[in-house]
């Protein structure tokens, strides 16, 4: 699959120059959760982060990245956007707004720049991975470059499950 396929992510890092990896698994529509992921391509949940879409009351559309082990505590997602409410984009919103579907978000290469902010986790690890955008792979990037490149802003807004 990956030898033949380029998606819009990986035409984005790759014209910046940064390395990825990528990291095939079996999409099971069924259960498209970050930890079975996690388990196909043999890393720790924490280092498998998912990209969650949100509407906010005060500023619109705003992008998360996540462990895949953990859950987004809305009302502090909400606090750190300086919004007053914070809701998930429905599913069949998604396409349209950010150019991917459920199970295949990437916070690279959407159809606009959205604010994105990624769990401060992710700092624990040299490198973590994010969709590439489409289902079946996931691109393992070196963490410093990831938020860099995507100019994401760190934040604490997660929960246990």
């Amino acid at each position: 699959m990956s030898g033949k396929v380029k998606t819009n992510a990986m035409r984005r890092l790759d014209a910046a120059k940064i390395p990825y990896e990528i990291k095939e698994y079996v999409p099971d529509e069924n259960d498209l959760s970050g930890v079975n992921i996690a388990s196909q391509i043999g890393l720790d949940p924490a280092m498998v982060f998912k990209t969650l879409v949100t509407r906010g009351d005060k500023t619109g559309i705003t992008v998360f990245c996540i462990p895949a082990d953990l859950e987004i505590d809305l009302k502090a997602a909400a606090g750190a956007t300086g919004n007053k409410r914070l809701e998930m984009l429905h599913t069949s919103e998604l396409l349209a707004t950010v150019g991917y579907v459920r199970g295949a978000c990437s916070p690279i290469g959407m159809k606009k720049n959205f604010p994105v902010y990624i769990d401060r986790s992710a700092l624990d690890h040299e490198k973590i991975t994010v969709s590439s955008g489409m289902k079946g792979m996931q691109l393992l990037v070196r963490t410093e470059k990831l938020i860099e490149f995507i100019g994401a802003k760190l934040c604490a807004v997660t929960t246990k499950r």
